[in-house]
């Protein structure tokens, strides 16, 4: 079992009998790269926000969130540019 002041597994990576890199692990097994990198981030910072650093964990997973949705979204989703030569 770890201790409150654990610097490698602190209790704020741990909520019941789950640790945060379980459940990293299970959520991003199918992913690479960025993708996995930033979806990641996003639940680290969502996982600790209440035991740390508050609102700035919401930005920060706010952040990787928004970055993921860049890589993520391709660009054919874009609604195409208006034909001004066809009125």
């Amino acid at each position: 079992m770890t201790s409150p002041s654990d610097p490698i597994n602190p209790k704020h990576y741990r909520k019941g009998h789950v640790e945060c890199i379980d459940a990293l692990t299970a959520a991003c097994h199918d992913l690479h790269g960025l993708e996995s990198f930033c979806t990641a981030n996003a639940i680290k910072y969502l996982w600790r926000w209440k035991q740390k650093n508050g609102v700035e964990d919401l930005r920060k997973a706010q952040w990787y969130i928004d970055k993921l949705i860049e890589i993520v979204q391709p660009q054919s989703l874009q609604p195409p540019e208006p034909d001004e030569s066809n009125p």
